[in-house]
């Protein structure tokens, strides 16, 4: 069992209890176990905590591997798939929800965000639809409101059909967090503000939503320094680099953490561990639409960044594992600075912990430690895959595999059991997926 917690514990036969839905103890094979109502067998596994998502965009599974799109740039992907994600609703919004957080749960992740910034017209309460498909998959969601109000016609990407102005954001975003932000240590639901990127949102409105969020108390997430467009789009439009414009409207702080990240200089790298801004570290879309870079993962973490993990949307990246996250950010971790700048140990605690920090819930989530979340995944480390794997559990469970999880429980109940979904309903749900993509996608 690799614990992450405080001291980086490694157990071998170790035991973790949940009494709650929090551990209440964790021990090792000559420890006297504590009575229990249900035991869980983990023979063969490798334990951990649950993973923490940190980037998605769930509703774009309804959009996997668009023929259209999927080989253009980040710009060109976005302005073909706009109006395609204009035609979400409430129900769609709901089923590709709960089958998201459905592949992401067997994938051993427990907790994650989603960055839903497309809100058409008329298309009613799109974040309490995926809050609703979350809650009876069972996972730890961070829904955000996204929003995007500089269209087409103001200089912006994407078409007026998905724009909203800046006064409905507002105050939908309050609303929401009225109704679903739960402050409470061990929350199943939080909701963060997320205008979507400096190419899609006023610089009126970054500043606003910065404000709110201070006063609601809430977190605040974007993306920033993407793609080198981005870069090129903010010297036209505001005379300086893209995270120059991001601390200019009062986002540089502890209070925000940001998505992608790949092209910071070395200034700006000091500057964002300065603010203690985290960074979702997103390794497969970031190979598959990002232009080419790699995130300076060793350097953020440095110089003080929160470095957590992300799958981002489905149609960048088509698949929703973060153990393929994991494996994926040990490998370009070691392909930018060399074989000593990314073990397995540091793709899971950035996976993890690292998670946990951007999330602004250190010592709650991302380990296995009395007092922090019932929240864990039992990884199986057998068969072909690991034969002779027999001296390091964690470096096998990314060197080896594929793997997904075994079981994985959240909040002290089996969300995954023996690699299947608990929640009734994944054929229906499917079928119904399956009918709104094809409405989508005009098929």
């Amino acid at each position: 069992m690799a614990t992450v917690d405080d001291e980086r514990r490694e157990i071998d036969g170790g035991w973790v209890t949940i009494t709650d839905g929090l551990v209440s103890a964790v021990g090792g094979s000559t420890d006297p176990e504590p009575a229990a109502v249900r035991v869980l067998d983990a023979s063969g596994c490798l334990v951990t905590p649950g993973l923490i998502n940190t980037h998605h965009h769930i509703y774009q599974n309804l959009t996997r591997s668009y023929r259209p799109a999927v080989n253009g740039t980040l710009f060109q992907w976005l302005t073909t798939l706009y109006p395609r994600w204009a035609l979400l609703d409430e129900e769609a919004a709901y089923v590709s929800a709960w089958v998201g957080v459905a592949e992401l749960a067997l994938g051993g992740c427990t907790t994650t965000t989603d960055h839903l910034y497309v809100h058409p017209r008329g298309a009613g309460d799109l974040i309490s639809a995926e809050i609703r498909g979350a809650q009876e998959v069972g996972v730890r969601f961070h829904p955000t409101r996204g929003s995007m109000s500089l269209s087409q016609k103001d200089g912006g990407l994407p078409p007026d059909s998905v724009v909203q102005d800046d006064d409905e954001i507002l105050a939908d975003s309050e609303r929401l967090v009225a109704l679903h932000h739960d402050r409470t240590w061990g929350a199943m639901v939080r909701i963060a503000l997320a205008p979507c990127s400096p190419f899609s949102v006023t610089p009126e409105l970054m500043r606003a939503t910065a404000e709110l969020a201070e006063q609601l108390d809430v977190r605040l997430h974007t993306h920033l320094a993407e793609d080198p467009d981005e870069d090129t789009f903010a010297q036209e439009m505001f005379g300086r680099r893209t995270i120059e414009q991001f601390e200019e409207v009062g986002w540089g702080s502890d209070r925000a953490w940001v998505a992608h990240c790949i092209y910071p200089n070395d200034d700006e790298i000091k500057r964002l561990g300065s603010w203690g801004t985290g960074v979702a570290h997103c390794p497969s879309s970031n190979m598959l639409i990002g232009g080419g870079g790699i995130a300076p993962v060793a350097d953020f973490r440095a110089a003080g960044v929160p470095v957590g993990l992300g799958c981002d949307g489905s149609a960048s990246t088509d698949s929703a594992s973060l153990w393929m996250e994991s494996r994926n950010a040990l490998l370009l971790g070691r392909l930018r600075k060399g074989p000593t700048a990314m073990g397995a140990r540091d793709a899971l605690e950035i996976a993890t912990r690292g998670s946990a920090g951007c999330l602004g819930r250190e010592g709650e989530l991302g380990q296995l430690s009395p007092g922090a979340v019932g929240d864990l995944v039992c990884w199986p480390l057998e068969g072909v895959q690991f034969a002779g794997a027999l001296t390091d559990p964690v470096e096998a469970w990314l060197r080896c595999g594929p793997v997904a999880a075994r079981h994985t429980v959240v909040n002290g109940k089996l969300v995954v059991e023996d690699g299947v979904i608990v929640a009734a309903g994944e054929d229906d749900m499917l079928r119904r997926h399956r009918a709104i993509s094809a409405r989508i996608q005009g098929v």
